[in-house]
């Protein structure tokens, strides 16, 4: 099969996040929003699926959708208890579940289906049913903690199907590259003292969780050399992207040799993006993806599977998201990003690009 797989389920897009003034909770001195009334809104990724629909990109795609994930998948990560509490809220209509981490009625449902629908994604990849894969998941994951939701996520969509495929496929080595501008705190957690997954988190310096860097973990007992962060300063455009996954990810891939690829797919590092402060374009993500699917063409017989997490701008995500799947699926459409150019006029100057990879040659030194 030499399609690329899609995998998305209209329920992920109903999904009631709450009230959310960008990175304010609505109440006291912060005025309601219009719109949505929540950054992790449904139209980014509805948005996406238009935009491919309308380009004729869907049509080349071997489009799915899939099973919610089974509680035995999810207990693999989760503790009982954890998931009894998020049940029991989605049940009762909904309410806190952790920082930044409001759900709805049904909200336990749906993010069981956006699990399902990684595990499906790399189901179907280790099989070879399908050449790589795109989850479009809703609410995304990589924040989530075994016991504790944050940041929009209340399940490990990745942890949750790498668990899988390696219970039920004697999966070997996974790597685990997180380009969402936010750091992917919660598959660091889990995977910290392993060794059979390699996590790579390239993210905003302190953007979220608020005041971290990660530069300095490496990892815990038999995991330590493989948790690698590349924290970004505020502001790094393409280069420092580009730069980064040439020195630091790419590299440790090759060392690595993983069995399969994942991405913890976030868009929230483009320019502007309302919950981060990056300066990257649609063509950095096509790049990147270009980058893996090489690597991933010639350490593991292209075994590459993609999962939507953030991006905020629901006016520029499509554009992102687009250009990822045709370089993932090697099909070009008409389409033109409307801001790349301008976009592309705002990159940082010389000095400060020059800056930033010192630091990245910095960091390179310790953790390669």
């Amino acid at each position: 099969m030499n399609k690329t797989g899609f995998y998305y389920d209209e329920s992920c897009f109903w999904h009631v996040a709450g009230s959310y003034a960008g990175p304010l909770p609505i109440g006291g001195w912060v005025q309601p929003p219009s719109g949505s009334s929540h950054a992790e809104s449904p139209e980014t990724k509805r948005r996406l699926k238009n935009l491919m629909d309308r380009s004729g990109l869907t049509q080349n795609l071997m489009v799915s959708g899939a099973n919610p994930a089974k509680y035995e998948d999810l207990q693999r990560i989760h503790p009982e208890s954890y998931l009894q509490k998020f049940k029991e809220l989605s049940d009762l209509n909904g309410g806190e579940m952790g920082p930044s981490a409001n759900i709805g009625n049904g909200s336990y449902e749906i993010a069981c289906l956006s699990s399902g629908l990684v595990c499906q994604a790399v189901e179907d990849v280790i099989l070879g049913n399908v050449k790589n894969a795109y989850a479009l998941c809703r609410p995304p994951g990589h924040h989530c903690l075994p016991d504790q939701a944050m940041g929009f996520c209340f399940l490990a969509n990745i942890p949750i199907a790498i668990e899988k495929a390696k219970a039920k496929h004697n999966l070997g080595r996974v790597a685990v590259i997180d380009w969402d501008v936010h750091h992917g705190n919660g598959t660091q957690e889990i995977y910290l003292e392993r060794d059979d997954v390699l996590s790579i988190s390239i993210h905003q310096e302190n953007c979220f969780p608020p005041g971290y860097s990660g530069a300095e973990d490496k990892g815990v007992g038999k995991g330590e050399g493989y948790n690698i962060n590349i924290p970004l300063l505020a502001g790094s455009g393409h280069e420092a992207y580009i730069y980064a996954f040439e020195q630091i990810v790419l590299p440790a891939l090759e060392v690595y040799k993983p069995d399969l690829i994942i991405v913890a797919c976030g868009y929230d590092a483009n320019a502007i993006d309302p919950l981060a402060r990056m300066q990257a374009h649609s063509n950095t993500f096509r790049a990147m993806t270009s980058m893996l699917t090489i690597a991933a063409e010639q350490l593991c017989n292209g075994r590459l599977v993609m999962a939507h997490e953030g991006g905020y701008a629901e006016s520029y995500v499509p554009f992102c998201g687009l250009a990822t799947i045709e370089a993932l699926s090697g099909h070009k459409t008409e389409v033109e990003d409307p801001l790349l150019e301008f976009i592309n006029l705002q990159q940082p100057n010389a000095d400060f690009v020059e800056f930033q990879k010192s630091k990245i040659d910095q960091l390179k030194q310790k953790v390669l």
